[in-house]
């Protein structure tokens, strides 16, 4: 099929939806402009946070995946995952600590896995916005555990 793939007669563009169906793979395609976008709440986020959902877990594949951009000085809440956590850092220069250990700089191109259970945070850097594409693991419908805000004094590295 993928010389006719190339040729376009292999796939099929499902009539008046935003979904391209690929029948003989069982695959789908959801189009990046209809894709859910957010702001992510205060209640988890401290700053400016847009949330770009890029899929939902699935029986096959029990994790989420979402591109998270924050602004300069923009942060998640301590929280732990369930099932992990891996981050791969898209652009801007952005912030990670673990519960009790140091602050680590992180940027574009580097990939930060967090096993289940961790308590940690991530952000943007002071003078840097940051993107990341979160893949989130699921595990009993859950995928997060959020925790208390990381203040000034934690965000500084103190």
């Amino acid at each position: 099929c993928a010389a006719m793939m190339l040729a376009g007669s292999c796939c099929s563009h499902a009539a008046g939806t935003d979904t391209a169906v690929l029948p003989e793979h069982g695959q789908t395609i959801v189009r990046s402009d209809t894709q859910d976008r957010f702001k992510g709440a205060d209640t988890f986020f401290t700053g400016d946070v847009q949330i770009t959902m890029q899929f939902q877990p699935t029986a096959e594949l029990p994790a989420s995946g979402a591109y998270v951009t924050f602004q300069k000085g923009a942060r998640t809440a301590w929280h732990t995952h369930p099932a992990g956590q891996t981050l791969l850092v898209v652009s801007g220069k952005g912030l990670t600590q673990e519960w009790g250990k140091p602050l680590v700089v992180i940027e574009a191109g580097d990939v930060v896995r967090c096993p289940a259970g961790v308590k940690h945070w991530h952000g943007a850097a002071p003078d840097s916005t940051m993107t990341h594409l979160a893949i989130t693991g699921e595990r009993d419908g859950k995928n997060v555990e959020w925790l208390e805000k990381v203040n000034d004094r934690q965000y500084a590295g103190h």
